[in-house]
């Protein structure tokens, strides 16, 4: 039995591991879960499962949970605030946590379940992108566990061997490839992309995810950060991690080795799948996904990824080899103008600009201890802001 801390519950990771442990109640209990703002859900789900803990970042809803939880005569203790929350992903109550909180504050409750030496299911991309050397440090110094539940990593880590795990070397292997669906603008002639809305970028052909990691997806950044997420969790070089776009999302990624074999994951395009394998590691448990019907696929097409029409992957690229805080950089722009995109304050287009703009002209540093991290982290953002409110931008529909 193995007690699971959801940092994320009412997001799509949260909601989806919630289903899988629903299915297993014999191998996993609910120790504590976290939200950001949706009050609602997170009250059912504490109906449903009945955690010892729940944390919301703001006190206000936090005072309104608990006054649902003792109408209901409900014993979870509820607190609130960033502190609370890491401080739950460090409890040692319990054994695996889920790491599904989008953005940048999933940082610190991510290292507070690293340094507790825990099994974490990384789904947050941008831990990994701000400060990926000081986090792998802490996964080898704390004997935590990593095992990530991206569909694309999580892809790679089932085709290798067995004994690998995340932060050791790897042995045979020559290249990883990781598939792109290309979002919903993988055809859409380039001069158009100035006209796409926020609604018509979150609508993703293939997954069902949140605003900013759909947007993230339609601009493809989500495949540049797996990219740097890609480099830390293998150990290898920048120049082996390729990119390709593959329509149907049903190849997840590939690994190629030495002997010129390659390995696919395959599946329908279900988080339950990657989320199951992880928390099931090392063994194989039924996810509630549907099985993938080979007679059903007509074709499996793939196509190199055109930078023209996806600058962010190149952007992404440039971070890495820059190396030190520049990833960090880039996460904070990118945050930045995907927020200012949804609330029409610049076009489509201009996401990959602003992020370019801040990048240039930011200084890079090393990104070995929090503090900095952090800094340049907020310096960034801030930069980013002002880039964006001195800049003259034509928004269609504004």
């Amino acid at each position: 039995m193995h007690s699971v801390t959801i940092l994320g519950s009412t997001g799509s990771i949260g909601q989806n591991t919630l289903d899988i442990i629903s299915r297993h109640p014999d191998r996993f209990r609910v120790e504590a879960l976290t939200a950001h703002k949706n009050v609602a859900l997170l009250f059912r789900q504490c109906q449903k499962f009945k955690p010892n803990y729940a944390a919301i970042s703001d006190a206000i809803l936090a005072t309104q949970l608990k006054t649902k939880l003792r109408e209901e005569k409900i014993n979870t203790q509820v607190l609130s605030g960033a502190e609370a929350i890491a401080q739950l992903a460090g409890d040692s109550a319990s054994t695996i946590v889920v790491a599904g909180i989008v953005g940048s504050i999933g940082l610190l409750p991510t290292l507070s379940a690293i340094k507790a030496g825990k099994r974490v299911l990384l789904a947050n991309k941008e831990a990994l992108v701000m400060g990926a050397d000081l986090l792998m440090q802490m996964v080898r110094t704390h004997n935590a566990t990593l095992l990530p539940i991206d569909s694309e990593h999580n892809a790679i880590f089932q085709c290798l061997p067995q004994d690998f795990l995340p932060g050791k070397k790897m042995r045979g292997v020559k290249s990883i490839i990781l598939t792109a669906s290309g979002g919903p603008f993988r055809t859409t002639p380039v001069d158009a992309l100035k006209n796409v809305t926020p609604a018509q970028a979150m609508k993703h052909p293939n997954w069902t995810m949140g605003a900013k990691i759909s947007i993230d997806s339609a601009t493809m950044m989500n495949k540049g950060l797996e990219v740097i997420e890609a480099f830390w969790l293998f150990g290898l070089s920048i120049e082996q991690i390729k990119v390709v776009i593959h329509p149907q999302s049903t190849v997840h990624s590939l690994v190629v080795f030495e002997d010129s074999s390659l390995l696919a994951q395959l599946g329908c395009p279900d988080m339950r799948i990657p989320i199951t394998n992880a928390l099931a590691w090392p063994d194989r448990i039924a996810s509630g996904a549907n099985c993938l019907d080979l007679t059903e696929i007509k074709r499996l097409d793939f196509e190199s990824v055109s930078l023209d029409r996806f600058p962010c992957v190149r952007l992404a690229y440039q971070a890495l080899k820059a190396g030190g805080t520049a990833t960090t950089i880039l996460n904070a722009a990118n945050e930045i103008a995907v927020d200012a995109f949804c609330h029409g304050e610049i076009r489509f287009d201009q996401i990959s600009s602003v992020i370019d703009g801040v990048m240039q002209k930011s200084d890079i540093q090393p990104a070995t201890d929090l503090n900095v991290i952090l800094n340049v982290d907020q310096k960034a953002r801030e930069f980013a802001t002002q880039v964006i409110k001195e800049s003259v931008y034509s928004v269609p529909n504004k």
